[in-house]
C-alpha cells in the first residue's frame, strides 16, 4: 500500500516541488494551497503523514499543526514542517504544537524523504 501525503503550502512552486518529488517515490500526494483546505482535506480523508509549511497567510503552520493535534481524525497524523530558515527556535516552536520532523527549505530530495520516513516511525497507529 501506498503512502498517503497531504502537502500543505501556500508557495505553488514549493507545493509542486514536494508532490513531483514525492510521486517519483511512489507516494500518493494530495495538495492543498492553505491552512483551511488543508485541515479541510486532513478531516476529510485522513493522510498517513503530512508535509506543512510554517509560513502561510492567514493561519500558520504552528496553527495548523495545533488544529490537527486537537481533531478525532487527525490527532495521530504524523508532521513534517517546512521551514523557510535555520533557526533553532523555529524548529523548537514547531515541536512543541506536535511536529515530528523539521525540514528547511529549500528542501532536498532525501531531507525530505527522510523527514517523512522517520515521522512515519515516531506516531504508532492505534
Amino acid at each position: 500500500m501506498s503512502v498517503r501525503v497531504l502537502v500543505i503550502d501556500d508557495d505553488p512552486k514549493a507545493r509542486d516541488l514536494a508532490k513531483a518529488i514525492l510521486e517519483q517515490e511512489s507516494f500518493v500526494v494530495r495538495t492543498a494551497a492553505g491552512g483551511v483546505s488543508g485541515l479541510t482535506q486532513a478531516d476529510a480523508e485522513p493522510p498517513d503523514v503530512i508535509v506543512l509549511d510554517v509560513q502561510m497567510p492567514g493561519m500558520d503552520g504552528y496553527e495548523v499543526c495545533r488544529v490537527l493535534r486537537h481533531g478525532e481524525k487527525t490527532k495521530r497524523i504524523p508532521i513534517v514542517m517546512l521551514t523557510a530558515c535555520d533557526d533553532v527556535g523555529l524548529n523548537r516552536k514547531a515541536f512543541a504544537v506536535g511536529a515530528q520532523m523539521c525540514v528547511t527549505k529549500p528542501f532536498r530530495r532525501e531531507a525530505l524523504e527522510t523527514a517523512i520516513a522517520v515521522a512515519l516511525r515516531m506516531i504508532p497507529k492505534q
